[in-house]
């Protein structure tokens, strides 16, 4: 069994915590039901332009896990346009 975790930093063009919640709340949701993992906001809940958010996925092939994760990072740039990436680990745990 192999997990990996994803923890991903972005810049939001948001100016209130309420504008910050509905990127923050679409990104997880869509992430949950497009590729089946566990996911939440970790960090800089209190900050309007910045979110950290973790992504954990689980299989029994190492391959499959880390590329999911992968996925997930190139599927947050391609969707949110107006989001920044500022940086991205995945890391086995």
């Amino acid at each position: 069994m192999f997990i990996h975790c994803l923890e991903i930093h972005l810049s939001l063009p948001s100016h209130s915590l309420k504008e910050k919640r509905g990127i923050v709340k679409s990104i997880l949701g869509r992430a949950r039901n497009r590729f089946n993992v566990t996911c939440a906001e970790v960090d800089r809940q209190d900050n309007s332009g910045v979110a950290v958010l973790g992504f954990v996925t689980v299989s029994p092939d190492k391959n499959i896990s880390r590329r999911t994760l992968e996925k997930v990072e190139e599927w947050i740039y391609e969707g949110w346009p107006d989001v920044e990436i500022i940086g991205a680990d995945i890391s086995e745990i």
